[in-house]
């Protein structure tokens, strides 16, 4: 786990002075808690959106950070705040506790005492007891030891939680061969081949990428042979290519999923800030809510809406760039176009009647683009490099 320590350390070293600002934007519905369990003060971070009705009962989303991480961090790289804005679900951000040199870990790794299924268990509670949240349809995702710990849940927490995602996490051998899932549980694992942290193909600690979904595939009954998809090359500079492989026709019509990227390293799909070999293919966030949205304790959800999120009507290209950006829409409809920066201020604001315009910018960062039509508000990430 040494080497899983230090690789992850390099990456906060670099997130935490630059993701902890651009937190700031969304505070005004950023609710921070905390309460005691095991004896130990554990705390949060949850975002509620605005649309948020409490006669409505919504899906809550677990999004945890990874080994030597802490929430704040893992709220921005794997960001899920525009999506919820539109889906209208709650995303909770929990920390993990603090080992001896000071990191924030889950218990995943077999060598702690601490309960952080209990914990999370118990935070549902919290939540549930100030916000309506549909108790069939609570998820979790994560980033590494966060990856790790979905699993944990997906074994030890099934009672309470629908399906799962994981990014660039796997299980340890032990709680693998211990798990105990207790329903047909939907599976998606995105993972890159090249990741030095948690390998692809797995070590003597770790079971292989192509070994667990397998083995959630089994537990499904989903077909066996996947069907296999190669994800379009949108973005050539990014240094790798994506596969989904989706294992069908399950239990209760749950599917497991993989999305395979191809020379990828140990990092998050489509996140604002690229650190290492990061796909920009796709966005992590917006396909595991795709995924997750579909499943309740139950299985299949029928009828559920699609939200507009999953199917962006604009485009923005190249992106990351230098400078010159297009922006290309579905349609000519009237739209208000608003980009700002990664402190939350307003940079530019116009109108736009045709299905194309130009945006240049001046200075190196991140921005985001909203385009708001008569019926909806769309938002996207664009780095300049």
């Amino acid at each position: 786990m040494t080497r899983m320590k230090m690789k992850i350390i390099k990456v906060n070293l670099y997130l935490f002075f630059v993701l902890f600002v651009i937190s700031g934007s969304y505070a005004q519905t950023t609710i921070n808690g905390s309460f005691f369990h095991d004896g130990i003060e554990r705390t949060y971070r949850a975002y509620v959106p605005a649309m948020y009705n409490p006669t409505i009962a919504v899906p809550l989303l677990f999004n945890l950070h990874g080994f030597g991480s802490n929430n704040i961090e893992q709220e921005v790289y794997g960001d899920f705040r525009p999506i919820a804005d539109t889906a209208g679900f709650i995303i909770v951000h929990p920390n993990g506790t603090l080992d001896a040199q000071n990191d924030r870990f889950w218990n995943t790794f077999g060598n702690s005492t601490v309960d952080d299924i209990g914990f999370l268990s118990a935070l549902i509670d919290t939540m549930s007891a100030d916000y309506n949240i549909d108790q069939d349809r609570v998820y979790s995702t994560g980033m590494s030891n966060g990856g790790f710990m979905s699993y944990e849940l997906a074994c030890g927490l099934s009672d309470r939680i629908a399906a799962i995602a994981s990014v660039t996490g796997s299980m340890v051998y032990d709680h693998f061969n211990a798990c105990n899932a207790l329903h047909p549980t939907p599976v998606m694992e995105i993972h890159g081949t090249a990741d030095g942290t948690v390998p692809y193909n797995g070590n003597v600690y770790i079971v292989p990428i192509e070994t667990l979904v397998t083995y959630w595939a089994e537990f499904n009954n989903c077909s066996t042979v996947p069907v296999i998809t190669q994800i379009p090359d949108i973005d050539q500079t990014d240094g790798c290519t994506a596969e989904l492989h989706v294992y069908e026709a399950g239990d209760s019509g749950t599917k497991v999923e993989l999305y395979k990227i191809i020379g990828g390293g140990h990092t998050w799909p489509g996140a604002s800030f690229v650190i290492g070999i990061t796909n920009m293919d796709f966005s992590a966030s917006s396909e595991i809510w795709r995924f997750l949205k579909q499943y309740d304790l139950n299985g299949i959800i029928i009828g559920i809406d699609e939200e507009t999120i999953q199917s962006p009507s604009f485009t923005i290209f190249p992106n990351p760039g230098h400078g010159n950006f297009t922006v290309e829409f579905a349609d000519n409809s009237e739209k208000q176009i608003t980009v700002t920066n990664f402190l939350g201020q307003v940079v530019m604001q116009f109108t736009c009647n045709s299905t194309k315009s130009d945006i240049t910018l001046k200075n190196t960062g991140v921005y985001v683009i909203a385009v708001k039509t008569s019926d909806k508000t769309m938002t996207k990430r664009l780095i300049m490099n």
